[in-house]
């Protein structure tokens, strides 16, 4: 029996690694990309801690080549999905009744394995099946899924010391319980870390889950539940089920014992949650805590005053990294009409520059987009753009599905600001300039304010601090992550706690410990020591 107070000390982020020419980690992640590349991986479903094959089975391909085999999984069907139910609650009790630094420990341990001996397969898993670079993988899935693990323990601990005032003769106190019921973890492609934290972010504080990974993101979402079971998670905490989402949703959403929803993907997905929801909402036990974020069109303003020499690698860094597939990426751009003549020439020089191809050739700047289905949508904004009066394609505008996805980055110019690239999420190397008279500064930002239902992440670049005043008040709903003389992306945890509102999800900022409270359901209870024995008081002495 635990007979001490634990604490867990604030941890710093990760450092990330360089990977320079000749580092032991680069040579340690090249050997590690061809040893995965022979290898084809069998994912099963884990529910309960038993590994299920189902037998319907689909194929993940690499992105940057249809003939590199990575993986086969199995899908779930309802059977399994009832069986993950039953499963989730069977073991919901005697998680939340486990001492929290013994569930602590868990993810702490599988930190660890993350930063030491499976950081390059992770690495390797999330370049080869989601066609990232090795710093966009570096990133995301070692330091970031890192951080999201040690941070969260931190964050949970912290929540904990919080405890109400307790005058004379009572002892007033907060316990955090889990939710009552299950939690659905539904993760994207595009992030091996945020793939990690919707499911784990729940369960640390003591909920069971069941996690519906991405199918395009399987490979890495696999590797990274065996890594927690490796590190001790107890059978049917996390149970695992790759498979249609429609499927496993039917089944899932209007459940009576479902207790929240963590979700990040489409705005058009998550409103069909959260209708699902409504729809079912007499037959809960619970109201179901419901997080999300889902899309966004990131802005980048320019003052007039604004320095222009960092101006071109925010654009190309914010717009083109890991192929403009981030809900944070840079896809239009406000350039006043006296700084566009030298800033168009820089960023079209710098973004010619970019090499396309592979991840395993390190000199590859943009590598594949994910799928077909996300090939084929960015291809149509770009035709349509091609195709239209209203705008002109300054640089790309060129795609390959030869071998793999590879869309070159992308830069057009329009003279209307709710053209459709300006106003819609693309979700790809594709960014979209309007060119605005510097007298109307004010009138661009009302309308970069109005143009999307989105308000997911922006930036505003300005030497006149009253420019920057004024753009952080037009602009206070239009993002929930705002920076200033620098890219709308790069966010890290317990820096910058990510997450935007409108269309954009629920804000419950990723990364903090806003997020872990709502996994929570918090307790007051009042002891009192020396109870009342006479019910009358003083007023009641006289008429």
């Amino acid at each position: 029996m635990s007979n001490a107070y634990f604490k867990i000390e604030k941890p710093e982020n990760e450092p990330t690694l360089t990977y320079r020419k000749d580092s032991p980690e680069k040579k340690e992640v090249k050997e590690k990309l061809k040893e995965l590349k022979k290898e084809v991986t069998e994912i099963p479903l884990i529910i309960g801690g038993e590994e299920i094959r189902t037998g319907n089975m689909e194929k993940r391909t690499s992105p940057e080549d249809h003939n590199l085999l990575l993986a086969k999984y199995h899908q779930a069907g309802p059977k399994e999905v009832e069986k993950a139910i039953e499963a989730s609650l069977e073991a919901k009790d005697k998680w939340a009744d486990m001492p929290w630094e013994e569930r602590a420990a868990i993810f702490l341990k599988a930190a660890d394995l993350i930063a030491g001996p499976y950081r390059a397969t992770i690495n390797a898993a999330t370049m080869l099946g989601q066609g990232k670079n090795i710093h966009q993988a570096e990133i995301d899935a070692a330091c970031e899924l890192i951080d999201f693990l040690r941070f969260n323990v931190y964050f949970m601990s912290e929540i904990m010391k919080e405890q109400p005032y307790s005058p004379d003769n009572t002892w007033n106190r907060m316990e955090y319980r889990p939710l009552d019921g299950f939690v659905f973890a539904v993760t994207p492609f595009n992030f091996t870390a945020i793939a990690g934290n919707l499911p784990t972010a729940p369960a640390m504080v003591g909920n069971t889950v069941i996690w519906k990974p991405a199918s395009s993101a399987v490979y890495s979402a696999y590797l990274f539940m065996k890594i927690l079971e490796e590190a001790g998670l107890p059978k049917g905490v996390i149970n695992f089920l790759p498979g249609s989402g429609a499927e496993i949703g039917e089944k899932i959403l209007p459940h009576r014992d479902l207790a929240g929803i963590h979700f990040t993907g489409s705005t058009k997905t998550f409103q069909y949650m959260w209708e699902t929801v409504g729809k079912n909402i007499a037959g809960y036990r619970n109201y179901p805590r419901i997080v999300g974020e889902t899309g966004g069109k990131d802005f980048v303003v320019v003052h007039p005053s604004a320095d222009i020499k960092p101006i071109p690698t925010a654009l190309v860094r914010g717009a083109f990294e890991y192929q403009g597939q981030k809900c944070s990426a840079a896809s239009r751009a406000y350039i006043p009409k006296s700084l566009w003549g030298d800033l168009k020439e820089e960023f079209i020089k710098l973004t010619k520059e970019l090499k396309v191809g592979s991840t395993e050739d390190f000199r590859n700047f943009i590598n594949p987009v994910i799928d077909r289905d996300a090939y084929d949508r960015i291809v149509s904004y770009i035709e349509d753009a091609r195709n239209s009066d209203e705008a002109a394609i300054l640089l790309g505008g060129t795609y390959d599905d030869t071998k793999g996805f590879f869309v070159d980055p992308t830069i057009i110019e329009t003279a209307n600001p709710r053209f459709k690239t300006m106003v819609e999420e693309i979700f790809g190397p594709v960014i979209t300039i309007y060119v605005y008279e510097d007298e109307k500064f004010e009138e661009i930002l009302r309308e970069c304010d109005e143009a999307t239902p989105y308000a997911l992440t922006g930036s505003i670049f300005a030497k006149d601090q009253k420019a920057v005043m004024q753009a952080q008040e037009i602009l206070k709903q239009a993002a929930g992550n705002f920076y200033i003389n620098d890219k709308p992306t790069g966010s890290v945890v317990n820096q910058q706690p990510f997450g935007g509102a409108r269309g954009s999800g629920t804000n419950d900022k990723a990364g903090s410990k806003f997020n872990m409270q709502r996994w929570m359901s918090p307790r007051a209870i009042k002891e009192t020591y020396i109870a009342a024995t006479d019910y009358r008081y003083p007023f009641m002495e006289e008429e």
